[in-house]
């Protein structure tokens, strides 16, 4: 796992407690940049204003929810990092909502209460294991199948995007 110190973070979590757990965790881990942003308009303009390098996005915050961002950030034309990596941290774990936000776009899914341990997994897990981005009518986004089995040969079968996604240093 590399350095945090140059990685720079964005916290979107409606609950203040919760950025701040976030924000000290991170920190702990050597993380030297950490922005915030209490809803999806926040995140958006930050996106659009400051080099952020890794999105840690909680799902529901109060009417607006982190799914809608993500689709935002990954397919609005206008969108200033369609490529950067989301960690979405929410204690609603059902797994309807996991496959939703799977198919939103989000790279790595973290259930609360999260632990220090189970956050830098996920957060190496973006940096040192990036999935290739798929593109198609219905999805664009980190591919979804975390494993790639040579042998099938099925219709579904997806080759990756020409362009890579940029890496987080």
């Amino acid at each position: 796992m590399p350095s945090l110190h140059k990685v720079r973070f964005l916290v979107v979590d409606d609950n203040v407690h919760m950025i701040h757990l976030v924000k000290t965790i991170l920190k702990g881990f050597g993380a030297a940049h950490v922005f915030e942003a209490k809803d999806p308009a926040e995140a958006f303009h930050i996106l659009r204003h400051d080099a952020i390098d890794i999105i840690i996005l909680d799902y529901v915050m109060g009417e607006e929810d982190g799914v809608g961002l993500i689709k935002k950030i990954r397919r609005d034309g206008d969108s200033p990092s369609p490529y950067i990596p989301i960690i979405m941290l929410t204690a609603h774990s059902e797994r309807r909502r996991v496959e939703t936000a799977r198919d939103a776009g989000v790279n790595e899914f973290c259930a609360k209460p999260v632990t220090p341990a189970e956050l830098l997994k996920k957060i190496g897990a973006v940096i040192d294991h990036q999935r290739p981005f798929i593109r198609n009518e219905a999805y664009f986004g980190p591919d979804r199948r975390r494993h790639n089995d040579p042998h099938y040969t099925g219709e579904e079968r997806r080759a990756p995007q020409d362009d890579p996604a940029p890496k987080a240093e």
